[in-house]
């Protein structure tokens, strides 16, 4: 019983410490897109439906383009539910939470590990993205909040546990706000 013990706890402190390490780079997650198949500045963008604040971004392509794991990790969530449509939800490095929303299909399940540039699945207009154009909503979420995020706008508290996914894209190119060119 003490070995198992002890066989667990490694195990659970490895899964709580490694992350941490995993490179944090991310690539763009949707097949054949570029950075002008997305407005920069809808990130936190008010107001925005019933979630008052737009977390992420859209990514528009057409419906049916591969969907690509933006980095590596394990998938948390992959499922349905009323705003988001067809979601998958992977934790990657540094505590981040990588969600994917608004899928015409999926095709990993909880528990998978994924590879960055993997296949989650499809581009689509599941959930609150019926009648729209063909999007995939990213959004990068946080376990460890970023409290200097923390700003007057609506929800402005909550913005600490949300990142840029259009900044984390530009940086991940090795871009900065200076050499910013679209």
């Amino acid at each position: 019983m003490k070995k198992n013990f002890k066989l667990w706890l490694i195990v659970i402190l490895c899964l709580l410490v490694l992350p941490m390490f995993f490179s944090a780079r991310v690539v763009i997650p949707v097949e054949e897109t570029v950075f002008n198949d997305w407005n920069k500045n809808s990130f936190w963008y008010y107001p925005w439906g019933k979630s008052g604040v737009h977390k992420g971004i859209d990514i528009f392509a057409p419906e049916g383009r591969n969907v690509l794991s933006a980095a590596k990790g394990i998938v948390l969530f992959s499922g349905e539910n009323k705003m988001g449509g067809n979601v998958v939800a992977i934790l990657g490095a540094k505590w981040r939470i990588y969600y994917y929303a608004h899928l015409q299909s999926f095709q990993v399940s909880p528990g998978q590990w994924v590879k960055q540039g993997e296949k989650l699945g499809q581009v689509g207009t599941s959930g609150n993205a019926a009648g729209k154009p063909p999007h995939l909503h990213f959004s990068v979420a946080t376990l460890l909040p970023y409290p200097w995020n923390w700003d007057n706008s609506p929800q402005g508290w909550k913005k600490m546990f949300y990142l840029n996914p259009d900044r984390l894209l530009w940086k991940s190119f090795g871009k900065t706000e200076i050499n910013l060119k679209r």
